[in-house]
């Protein structure tokens, strides 16, 4: 199987078909809630803080955390579409929060702004050169405060590494079908994904990739950008559905300080 990856496939990707295809995880409220209930706990930040939710998509979690009394939350995220999906379902609930379309290497954020920022999701490794992935993780920390908490959510590798599928497929909704071909090459995840449509064919069949990171690598590049006391949550959001969700079936939580 060949795999030709355009470097900036990020920036096409996640459209409304994307909310269609991982709906399983970007659509579902139960997921989000858990997953912003170890938010709440991990950055231990009054609800006044100014927190960054960096490649935050629609904002599904900066929605909750407004929802929950958090009235200082600002998204940013590459895709002009989910940001403005995000815009309308924050308006929807009446909830002030502010939206930012922009590439996550290269804010123009204020330095030291933030209490807290929080890569979730899985929104990391979607470069395979290291220096671009840093980039995101030193933009991360010139954003934060001093004594600031930074959370970014990983595919746990070693599960992934153990638990490798070479073909997925899963339906959605009553007329959408998604098979996903993968092959792993030097720590780089590729998947090449055909979303078919009942009635319409195909609609979309693009490649993307996913770096892989262990515990000790990442460690070690966020200890290089500066970041302290790094604390693993290992077994973040173990799904337990039958079905395979990929790099997103078992996450580990990264948390660490400025």
């Amino acid at each position: 199987m060949i795999f030709e990856v355009n470097t900036d496939w990020w920036k096409e990707i996640f459209d409304d078909l994307y909310l269609l295809t991982d709906a399983r995880t970007v659509c579902d409220a139960q997921v989000t809630r858990q997953e912003v209930d170890y938010i709440q706990s991990a950055l231990h930040v009054d609800r006044s803080s100014p927190i960054l939710d960096l490649c935050g998509g629609q904002g599904r979690h900066a929605i909750e955390l407004a929802g929950r009394g958090y009235f200082k939350v600002t998204v940013l995220d590459y895709s002009d579409y989910l940001i403005r999906a995000g815009m309308q379902e924050a308006a929807r609930q009446n909830l002030s929060i502010e939206f930012i379309q922009a590439d996550a290497r290269h804010t123009d954020l204020a330095s030291d702004s933030f209490a807290a920022v929080m890569v979730m999701g899985g929104s990391f490794g979607y470069f395979v050169r290291d220096e671009e992935n840093t980039k995101i993780l030193k933009e991360s920390f010139r954003v934060l405060r001093p004594g600031g908490t930074f959370l970014l959510d990983l595919p746990d590798k070693e599960y992934v590494l153990a638990n490798f599928q070479p073909v997925s497929s899963h339906e959605t909704g009553e007329s959408l079908r998604i098979t996903r071909r993968r092959k792993l090459e030097q720590d780089v995840m590729y998947c090449q994904e055909t979303v078919t449509c009942s009635h319409k064919g195909c609609l979309r069949e693009n490649t993307y990739c996913i770096r892989l990171y262990s515990r000790e690598e990442i460690s070690r590049l966020l200890g290089e950008v500066g970041f302290t006391d790094i604390l693993f949550q290992e077994d973040f959001m173990d799904r337990q559905e039958i079905g395979d969700y990929g790099t997103m079936t078992t996450r580990m939580v990264v948390r660490s300080r400025k």
